[in-house]
């Protein structure tokens, strides 16, 4: 089963709940294999939780055009064919952005002269991490690159090669990156069911309105987390109550899970209210996926 952990803003909890929901659940024997994949490839940070050892790294590339002036006749129908302006027709000259290509190979087969072979460039890197209770997958953006579309796509590649997906035994727990927009969007479409982690504040609410519009459009099916429960209103459970949503966890709202947390401790080895919730959590995802092969 593959779970992705998503929320429509950044800081609501996403790696918090990630991390602690897989430790937690590779100590209660209901999945054989756990596989943590941080996919929030701009800005990883549950390797700051998870003390492992890197058993596997790769570099991740993606392919781009190079223009060779010398078979180049200037009939421009690489600019035209390309969808995303990284490859401009000026006077004679072919400019190429590869900051914006998207890898589509269009130009480069429709070139007439053959003068656009793609080339690889490094685009981050992979690490597969020994964490002792599960396995630990962390993908990073190299500085510089704007799109972490691609490497997402590779890793779940990666992933989809190296582990049996497809065995009820095996959970797949995907850190997402925060947001609608189309990284988040990359991990969504990719798993079997979705958790949106959110806050009970007007900001909390705002945007998981808009993640609910974006999993319903991509159709998966999706639940609730409540974290730092306790603060702000009710608002929240309002909204999904009026929207058949269901509700499968409320994180308490206290000093010491702050205090935990910052020592890159893991949460639930501590407190026992924290494990309570995450039990809720185990419990839904499990009859969720029994009721799904029934």
């Amino acid at each position: 089963m593959k779970v992705a952990v998503a929320s429509g803003k950044g800081g609501t909890g996403k790696t918090t709940l990630s991390v602690n929901l897989a430790d937690y659940i590779s100590t209660t024997n209901k999945y054989s294999k756990i596989v943590l994949a941080d996919l929030d490839v701009e800005e990883p940070n549950s390797g700051l939780f998870i003390k492992g050892k890197t058993v596997k790294f790769e570099e991740k590339f993606k392919s781009v055009p190079e223009w060779e002036k010398d078979r180049c006749s200037s009939c421009g129908l690489c600019d035209e064919v390309c969808n995303f302006g990284s490859v401009l027709k000026i006077g004679k000259s072919i400019m190429i952005l590869p900051e914006l290509c998207h890898s589509c190979y269009a130009c480069s087969e429709l070139c007439p002269e053959g003068a656009l072979p793609m080339k690889k460039i490094r685009m981050g890197e992979l690490k597969v991490q020994d964490a002792e209770k599960f396995t630990f997958i962390e993908s990073r953006l190299d500085i510089g690159q704007e799109q972490a579309v691609p490497l997402i796509s590779q890793s779940i590649d990666f992933i989809e090669k190296e582990y049996a997906v497809n065995d009820e035994n095996l959970l797949l727990i995907m850190d997402s990156p925060p947001g609608t927009s189309c990284p988040v969007i990359e991990v969504a479409k990719n798993s079997d069911f979705i958790i949106l982690v959110t806050e009970p504040t007007p900001f909390g609410l705002h945007d998981l309105k808009l993640a609910v519009n974006t999993v319903r459009e991509i159709g998966r099916n999706f639940a609730v987390v409540i974290n730092r429960y306790g603060i702000g209103n009710n608002e929240v459970e309002k909204y999904c109550f009026e929207n058949g949503i269901d509700i499968i966890s409320k994180l308490p709202n206290m000093r010491e899970v702050a205090e935990i947390y910052s020592q890159g401790k893991i949460i639930h080895e501590f407190i026992p209210a924290f494990s309570f919730e995450l039990k809720k959590i185990l419990d839904y995802l499990k009859n969720y996926q029994e009721n799904r092969n029934s």
